[in-house]
């Protein structure tokens, strides 16, 4: 597969421009301009962040990607699917509750919020997975798929589970339903080093599923009949007593996500943005976030979803952690390997490289890329 256009710009706004004004001339610099958007509904995914964590991109940026639409012709709208956790996003009301705290409503956007599966997570369609080896018919929220263009606007940062959470992630996990997203997750299900546990039940209140339990020692156990793999509970453990027994899940976690990105975006026109900024080392879906790892970079766009995670995720590793951020603390515990892969140096148990090789394989784009600077 030939190289990929990934068009980026830095995060310096001097007197006379600003931040939203580089955003929009590199959306056209990259050629957002040439999908045919004239009356076409056009759903902008992205994640409102879980209320309590200040990490999710502003609404200022999806004002500017939906105006830029607009200009176009198009009618845009903001999306985004339920949760399987414990939180505020799990059904559409609590959800746009949420999206309007966070500052995302049609006032502050110029365009509306809509939940892509439904009130409860289960208006979804069944979406054919062209060459898919682990999926077969991929459950995609409704209002997603019925929109006729698509554009991805994505957090790049850390992840626990996918080591980091980018386009890929946005879209695959992020449209599918409930249901799909129990799918994409059920490959593996965490257990724990009961010598490490300190019994502050952090772990059991993320647990959506009520799957962790306490014996008489105060250790946590993992009912695995209710587990469903979604990894929270790792994220949110301090002391390394929650791990993935299963070493081949993160990378089937990984496998599935592409293949659920792969039945989004078939089939019509599609545009790629993802800002590396604020680069915390977990998802947006806590509802918390700890210092970033490592210092703002800029804005990346491309039509090609595989290069621009590719491109982040070099321009990141060629970053130095922040100091006294979980990533500096693992380079100097002396139990990890500063191997350079900062993501998986920030999270052990997870790694990324099996999404974007599966990614390839299944024909959804090319790790190889051009980078074109836009001033």
């Amino acid at each position: 597969m030939e190289k990929a256009n990934v068009y980026f710009t830095d995060l310096r706004a001097l007197p006379g421009t600003s931040l939203q004004m580089k955003l929009e001339r590199l959306m056209r610099k990259a050629g957002i301009a040439d999908i045919d958007f004239e009356n076409k509904f056009t759903a902008i995914k992205i994640h409102f962040g879980e209320p309590g964590n200040l990490s999710y991109l502003r609404p200022n940026y999806a004002k500017t990607v939906a105006d830029v639409v607009k200009s176009l012709g198009g009618r845009p709208f903001l999306t985004d699917c339920n949760t399987l956790y414990v939180g505020r996003r799990k059904n559409a009301l609590d959800h746009l509750e949420a999206a309007y705290e966070n500052g995302f409503s049609p006032f502050s956007t110029g365009c509306h919020v809509i939940i892509g599966d439904g009130l409860k997570g289960t208006d979804e369609v069944a979406v054919p997975v062209e060459n898919g080896e682990y999926v077969k018919e991929a459950k995609i929220g409704r209002a997603i798929m019925e929109a006729d263009v698509f554009i991805a606007l994505s957090h790049f940062k850390g992840h626990e589970s996918a080591g980091f959470g980018g386009c890929i992630k946005n879209i695959g996990m992020g449209c599918g339903s409930r249901a799909g997203k129990m799918e994409q997750h059920n490959s593996g299900k965490p257990s724990v080093r009961e010598e490490a546990c300190v019994g502050c039940r952090m772990c059991a209140k993320v647990c959506a599923h009520d799957a962790i339990s306490y014996d008489e020692n105060r250790h946590a156990h993992i009912d695995h009949t209710r587990c469903v793999g979604c990894g929270r509970c790792l994220g949110m453990c301090n002391f390394d007593a929650i791990y993935n027994a299963n070493y081949h899940a993160n990378s089937l976690l990984n496998k599935k996500m592409a293949e659920y990105t792969k039945a989004v975006v078939s089939g019509r026109p599609c545009f790629y943005i993802n800002l590396v900024m604020d680069i915390s080392p977990y998802c947006d879906c806590h509802a918390e976030n700890d210092l970033p790892i490592l210092p703002d970079i800029g804005m990346f766009a491309s039509f090609d979803p595989v290069a621009l995670d590719q491109a982040c995720v070099d321009a990141c590793n060629a970053q130095t952690p922040i100091p006294g951020s979980i990533l500096d603390e693992h380079l100097h515990d002396g139990k990890h390997d500063a191997n350079g892969d900062h993501f998986h140096n920030t999270t052990p148990e997870s790694e990324w490289e099996s999404c974007l090789e599966h990614a390839c394989k299944i024909g959804l784009g090319s790790r190889e890329y051009h980078l074109i600077e836009v001033k």
